[in-house]
């Protein structure tokens, strides 16, 4: 049997109505990553093939560890069946930001897409963090690997 998870505390700041009303949860008892739903004005937002939008979801945080970051990444299911995915790759939140979340979305497919209000556009994930001291030296350590970059080890 596992050990039980440490418990993070994290509270969140409701900006709006619409996001207290959709909550801020986990899909299930086992999810790592809290569902962002999209709190817009409007009914829906359209995202044209190869564009970006900015998606508010209605909530700003405040992560309650200094080594613990929050992290949005794409919906799976969104980016697979949709093409939309999050923009940067991955938003970072620091623990001591504490502005609306918002999720800059980016379609990667052929055609327009429609994000809906209320609809689940991301997750958040908390993750420890490390701030590092920077080191400057002259010289680094030698490995097998070295300055070998992109490709390098091989295609299979």
């Amino acid at each position: 049997m596992s050990a039980p998870a440490q418990e993070l505390h994290v509270k969140v700041k409701y900006l709006r109505p619409l996001a207290e009303e959709l909550g801020l949860s986990y899909a299930t008892p086992h999810s790592v990553g809290l569902d962002l739903r999209a709190c817009l004005d409007e009914p829906f937002v359209e995202v044209p093939a190869g564009g970006r939008v900015k998606v508010p979801t209605g909530i700003a945080i405040e992560i309650l560890a200094p080594d613990v970051a929050g992290f949005v990444f794409s919906r799976s299911g969104l980016g697979a069946k949709d093409g939309l995915t999050v923009a940067q790759g991955v938003g970072l939140i620091d623990p001591d930001y504490r502005g609306e979340i918002l999720v800059w979305l980016l379609n990667t497919s052929d055609g327009a897409r429609r994000i809906e209000r209320g609809q689940r556009v991301a997750q958040l994930v908390f993750l420890p963090s490390f701030q590092a001291r920077i080191l400057p030296a002259r010289d680094l350590t030698e490995t097998d690997r070295g300055a070998g970059g992109f490709g390098h080890t091989g295609s299979t």
